[in-house]
């Protein structure tokens, strides 16, 4: 990744003058004028952007030393943390290395050798977090003594400032629950208690005489869910700790904690939802007293989005800055979005979407943000741009980071447009475009005309449809094998308003497998496509509609691929089904949509599948296959999980998909040939 970076002043300076071009990588704010990075030969170092001047912080020899992978500089830059023998899915082991080369083991209290899940650095000076056996453990400074902040943590019980699986997964998208205050004298942090979840076995099958298991809490739909509560306990010598109530309405009913964020020193906003997720509160909340003011309420007939996070204000009674919907969405339904202003250009007046606030430059709101209509970073007071002409076309895509003093932009490039060089031609073309339930479908193919077509699917929720560059395993089929990738958006995708969104609320399986059919037969009557060399592809989701496309679709499709397929929903972690379904679960149908039953359509169709030995949602499928006679070709790998950890995993099964594939156009057309001759 080509990572570059600008300033809010307007100053444009490449990373790359002071350690080469495009040789750097784990990149970061530091200070308010020092950004912290690695170079490609692995030597970290610290860059003063005022000066342009550059500082070796660590060589890569340490990293080769103690063979880490993880690293972290503290916030005075005095001391480094390091991380090896990391295992997944929280296990850690790190040490605490002085960037004077003085080197000890991170170690809680009276305890050596100690398997740690989790270390960080705080926001000031060498402030210094750690959990062991689910505990929290704090230093003041690298060399002062650690104590322990809460004494309830079980192992796979009650989990203290790291998050369950659950949590993890489904509702904070990180292992990190807890929070530092801006000035690091307070940190809250959630205490998820999995007693009475029921536990799922994780097998290991290698390594030992006999197998070996881990059980692990694993709610699924309708079953009972970890209770949680958020905490703020003080960093001093008291370590007073305050528990902060959730809302009267969600006391005594299940309820997620979706966004912990700190307004003051004294303050925070705490985002909560209904287990149901049709409804959220942002509150406002006193760290000093637990007592919280609720500041906005948001109702749903279905679920609300994950990405529908409130985000809080700088002022003391937190002027919050919402996404709210607007009603005028091409009738669409409402859209939700954070702010707009009108930009002219010449003769026409152009609409910038704000969907993400980044900072908040100073009291009048002067926020930094981005557009929902194109990929660039804006500061909404000024209208000024400060992506739109960085580093075309070799850049298009960025994340950014504000320095702590809102002086400085780190902009970090994540990609670029398709371009006519890029290998391939791609362009977008919609499929029944009648109001707002039109599909969106991306080709990506050789300069000349190919001959299959294969297609991709995208979660609920999520966007395959993108101008986006990228490279995937898919690629060397279009590149080498003449393959058409098409990736659609149908119903059930964001950006488009939420009745489109919303679409597929206890209809999963139904209107997203139609849109998917009906792309597929839009392409097949294309002149370039050989619709006798047909094949579809998904993961999770994914595999759930490649199978359910098979069973309905098999006359034309014929070659298929469901990488840990979604068999029944009731199968699945609560909070990410029971978001589709609706909560409490009911006896109707729609919780079983699955697509165990209809194996027996199978027999014109050949279908891989490939999972880890953990993942149990594949069994039922595989069960019916071999009921009914079906051949179903099966890749389990050992010892992983959902997602396929160990490097030669990876690569054994991308090389079993682009084998596969290829394996099963060719027969087809080698068939197609023979018959050819016959008729002749």
């Amino acid at each position: 990744v080509n990572t570059r970076f600008t300033t809010a002043m307007g100053k444009q300076e490449a990373l790359s003058r002071a350690c080469g071009a495009d040789r750097h990588w784990i990149v970061s704010v530091a200070a308010a004028r020092e950004v912290v990075y690695r170079s490609w030969n692995g030597d970290v170092f610290k860059l003063n952007v005022d000066s342009n001047e550059t500082e070796l912080l660590l060589k890569n020899s340490t990293f080769a030393t103690f063979k880490a992978t993880k690293f972290a500089v503290s916030p005075d830059k005095k001391f480094v943390l390091l991380g090896y023998n990391v295992q997944p899915p929280l296990w850690m082991l790190h040490a605490v290395r002085s960037l004077s080369r003085e080197v000890w083991e991170l170690n809680p209290p009276e305890v050596s050798d100690s398997v740690l899940q989790f270390a960080s650095w705080g926001v000031q000076g060498q402030q210094l977090l750690y959990v062991f056996e689910n505990n929290i453990y704090y230093q003041a400074n690298s060399r002062s003594f650690s104590w322990r902040l809460t004494s309830s943590g079980q192992e796979a019980a009650i989990f203290n400032g790291i998050a369950d699986w659950l949590y993890e997964e489904e509702v904070l998208d990180s292992p990190v629950a807890h929070w530092w205050s801006p000035d690091g004298s307070k940190l809250a942090y959630l205490t998820i208690d999995d007693s009475l979840v029921p536990s799922m076995m994780l097998p290991r099958f290698t390594g030992s005489l006999y197998p070996r298991g881990t059980e692990y809490p694993y709610p699924k739909m309708g079953q009972i869910n970890p209770s949680v509560s958020l905490h703020v306990v003080s960093l001093d010598s008291s370590s007073a700790s305050i528990q902060i109530r959730p809302p009267d309405s969600l006391e005594n009913s299940d309820f997620y904690v979706t966004m912990v964020k700190w307004v003051t020193r004294q303050n925070l906003s705490v985002h909560w939802v209904n287990r149901a997720q049709n409804m959220s509160i942002l509150s406002l909340c006193e760290a000093s007293s637990g007592a919280c003011v609720t500041k906005h309420l948001m109702t749903s007939e279905a679920w609300l989005d994950r990405q529908v996070r409130v985000l809080d204000g700088s002022s003391p009674l937190s002027r919050v800055l919402m996404l709210h919907f607007d009603e005028s969405a091409a009738g669409c339904g409402s859209f939700l979005f954070l702010n707009r202003f009108f930009l002219q250009k010449g003769s026409s007046m152009n609409i910038i979407w704000i969907t993400k606030l980044v900072s908040v430059l100073n009291q009048n709101q002067n926020i930094l943000n981005t557009s929902k209509t194109s990929p660039q970073w804006w500061t909404a007071q000024t209208k000024k741009c400060l992506s739109c002409s960085l580093f075309r076309p070799e850049c298009s895509f960025y994340q950014a980071a504000v320095a702590p003093d809102h002086r400085h932009v780190l902009l970090s490039c994540t990609g670029k447009t398709w371009q006519p060089e890029n290998l391939a031609t791609c362009f977008c073309l919609t499929v029944n475009q009648q109001g707002c339930s039109y599909i969106k479908v991306f080709l990506v193919f050789q300069v000349y005309f190919s001959l299959n077509v294969f297609i991709l699917d995208s979660a609920p929720g999520g966007r395959v449809v993108s101008e986006r560059f990228s490279l995937g395993w898919e690629s060397v089929l279009v590149s080498s094998d003449r393959v058409v990738v098409a990736r659609v958006d149908g119903r059930g995708s964001a950006g488009r308003g939420q009745d489109v969104l919303q679409a597929v609320y206890q209809n999963l399986g139904v209107v997203d497998v139609q849109d998917q059919i009906a792309a597929l037969r839009h392409l097949t009557k294309l002149p370039y496509i050989d619709r006798s060399r047909v094949g579809v592809y998904g993961k999770a989701y994914g595999g759930f509609l490649s199978s359910a496309l098979l069973l309905t679709f098999s006359s034309v499709i014929k070659c298929g691929v469901a990488v840990a397929p979604v068999t029944n929903w009731k199968l699945c972690g609560s909070a990410g089904s029971e978001r589709f379904f609706g909560f409490p679960v009911t006896a109707d149908l729609s919780y079983q949509v699955g697509t165990a039953d209809g194996a027996s359509c199978l027999s014109s169709s050949c279908k891989l599948k490939g999972h880890g030995a953990s993942s149990d949602t594949n069994k039922p499928l595989i069960r019916v296959c071999v009921c009914v006679c079906v051949c179903v070709c099966v890749q389990i790998f050992p010892d992983e999980g959902h997602h396929l950890v160990r490097v030669k995993s990876r690569r054994y099964m991308l090389a079993s998909l682009l084998s596969f594939f290829r394996r099963c156009f060719e027969e087809e057309a080698a068939v197609a040939m023979e018959t050819s001759k016959e008729d002749d």
